[in-house]
């Protein structure tokens, strides 16, 4: 597979048996591909939590990826693709933040080769100030399925 490959070549979103929308391979990807960029507005914490919840109804359900610099990138505005990618504790992609140029960008690689068919995930490794209580974990349920499923999508 050429690495001239965009994400419209190797994906498409459609709904998830996990949740929601999710994003599914629609030719084989080989191990080590980037597929994608997280893309959204880069905006603060501060402005994040101004922002939060995106949805009332779903509280814990937002398009953030927070960056090593603190910054965030929000996918609800200016993003792409990448923002329905679920989560999962056996994912067969990994998030990786990269410099380019003089700001970090994130990308989606694969971390095994991926079926045309398969729907794409990633650890999310959410993490949240306090302690890591039950309602919290179950606030942040994850519906993965894995053998190895720990529950959440929280870092634990």
């Amino acid at each position: 597979m050429s690495k001239k490959n965009k994400a419209a070549d190797l994906i498409k979103v459609k709904q998830s048996s996990v949740h929601g929308k999710g994003v599914f391979a629609i030719v084989d990807i080989p191990k080590k591909t980037k597929i994608i960029e997280y893309t959204g507005e880069r905006i603060s914490w501060d402005v994040a939590l101004d922002r939060h919840p995106h949805d009332p109804k779903q509280p814990n359900h937002t398009f953030y990826f927070g960056l090593d610099d603190g910054s965030v990138i929000d996918a609800k505005f200016g993003g792409n693709a990448a923002m329905w990618v679920n989560h999962s504790c056996a994912p067969n992609c990994k998030a990786i933040e990269e410099d380019v140029g003089k700001k970090s960008r994130v990308f989606l690689y694969s971390k095994k080769n991926i079926k045309a068919g398969e729907e794409l995930f990633y650890d999310y490794g959410l993490e949240v100030e306090g302690k890591l209580t039950k309602k919290l974990k179950k606030d942040y349920e994850c519906r993965c399925g894995s053998k190895n499923c720990r529950g959440t999508m929280l870092a634990v």
